[in-house]
């Protein structure tokens, strides 16, 4: 594919990411995409898929899901059930064979972008499960006695929230980048593509208190870039401006703040810090 991918005019990508991205499309490898939650890991492979013109198949993955059912299921009992039943298809097995995500990338007659989704939900076993058929493009199909070689060889994009360490064998097989958290400059590049206009002084004042947030010990979850432009969006509906924003010691809490803060014990050190303040008064 001579196309490269530069980002979007919905999706700023920083220099190394797009540096990952193509690196990995000309190896052929698995892009493996790890940071925070809701720091674009997800979006990437839309946007990726988006900006060389490709079908994107998006596999989500949960606690529950095994590696085989991204390749097919078979569904046993509604062969027995239908040969009971007396049903002419029971003679013909793949009437009962469901592809997976993997088997419909394979058989495109078009390159597509796959998207595996927070792998690392899956039990540690799974990446493993997985590792002969992203590396060789092929599966065998024991009901059928066939084998399912890719057409194309699709854009495997599979993202990590780091819940959970991957196998070393599985980490060898991809291209491997960390979505560092954005720093102010990026941040305010994004800001614009989803909040054309804002005025400077409320961005100004709303990113320092963001960032002043994001950088205060003992905070449990840290809010990402998904929740402060939902905060924007909130102030900007509110028709707040940067005055609106000033806090006192009395009110340690950004306006609105339940877009940055969700669990009650980042709430409560903030009313802390507001007491202490007014304590030293």
């Amino acid at each position: 594919m001579t196309a490269r991918f530069n980002g979007t005019a919905d999706y700023v990508a920083t220099e190394d990411l797009t540096v990952a991205v193509n690196a990995a499309v000309t190896l052929e490898r698995p892009l493996l995409v790890k940071g925070e939650p809701g720091t674009g890991k997800t979006e990437l492979a839309r946007q990726v898929a988006q900006a060389l013109g490709l079908e994107m198949i998006e596999w989500n993955i949960k606690s529950t899901t095994r590696a085989q059912q991204g390749l097919y299921e078979y569904d046993a009992v509604s062969r027995l059930r239908d040969s009971q039943l007396g049903d002419e298809k029971v003679y013909d097995v793949a009437n009962y064979i469901k592809k997976g995500k993997l088997w419909q990338a394979f058989q495109s007659d078009k390159k597509v972008v796959l998207l595996i989704d927070e792998i690392d939900k899956a039990d540690i076993e799974f990446p493993n499960d997985l590792l002969q058929e992203l590396d060789k493009m092929e599966f065998f199909v024991y009901e059928t006695g066939e084998t399912i070689v890719a057409k194309q060889r699709p854009i495997v994009i599979i993202t990590s929230n780091n819940e959970k360490e991957l196998p070393d064998a599985f980490l060898r097989r991809c291209f491997f980048h960390y979505i560092r958290f954005p720093d102010e400059a990026t941040m305010r590049k994004i800001v614009e593509v989803h909040h054309p206009g804002i005025k400077e002084s409320l961005l100004t004042t709303a990113l320092t208190q963001f960032y002043e947030l994001r950088e205060t010990s003992g905070l449990k979850k840290k809010p990402s870039t998904s929740e402060v432009l939902d905060w924007l969006k909130l102030l900007l509906a509110e028709d707040l401006d940067a005055e609106d924003l000033k806090r006192d010691g009395a009110n340690a809490l950004p306006k609105l703040h339940g877009a940055l803060l969700k669990n009650e014990q980042d709430v409560h050190l903030f009313e802390r810090l507001a007491f202490m303040a007014r304590a030293q008064r």
